[in-house]
């Protein structure tokens, strides 16, 4: 009689250790894609921050050259100011004293606005703002 409830037990120590291992890499993986999902998120993060930098670099290369030369339009066409491992495309309205740079890094782009007056031969930023 013992020798028959010990057969019939003995198969549910490989069921109990595939049950944990079914467990386990359930969790595992799960835990996994979490991960990998706020990597991305983190890096998508970054990257707007650095295109940002990037296009305050922008208008910051904008005033030196406007201060420098009065009718400075901004960045020909097809040359982009290279900034670290992005680029600002510089746009300057002399007519308004609007700067616009776009800065772009990795396909992420973002842009900002700096207005300036220009008085008594002064020039005064009157306003600084990130656009959409």
């Amino acid at each position: 009689m013992r020798k028959s409830l010990f057969l019939q037990q003995s198969g549910q120590a490989l069921i109990s250790i595939l049950f944990i291992t079914i467990i386990g890499m359930t969790i595992i993986s799960s835990a996994a894609f979490l991960v990998y999902g706020n990597i991305q998120s983190v890096s998508i993060t970054e990257q707007g921050s650095y295109a940002y930098y990037v296009a305050e670099s922008g208008v910051e290369e904008g005033l030196l050259r406007l201060v420098r030369n009065p009718y400075y339009s901004g960045t020909p066409i097809g040359q982009p100011f290279i900034v670290g491992l992005g680029s600002a495309v510089i746009e300057v309205d002399t007519a308004s004293g609007l700067i616009t740079s776009t800065g772009t890094y990795n396909n992420t782009t973002r842009k900002i606005q700096a207005q300036t007056v220009y008085n008594n031969g002064i020039r005064t930023i009157t306003s600084w703002k990130e656009v959409w």
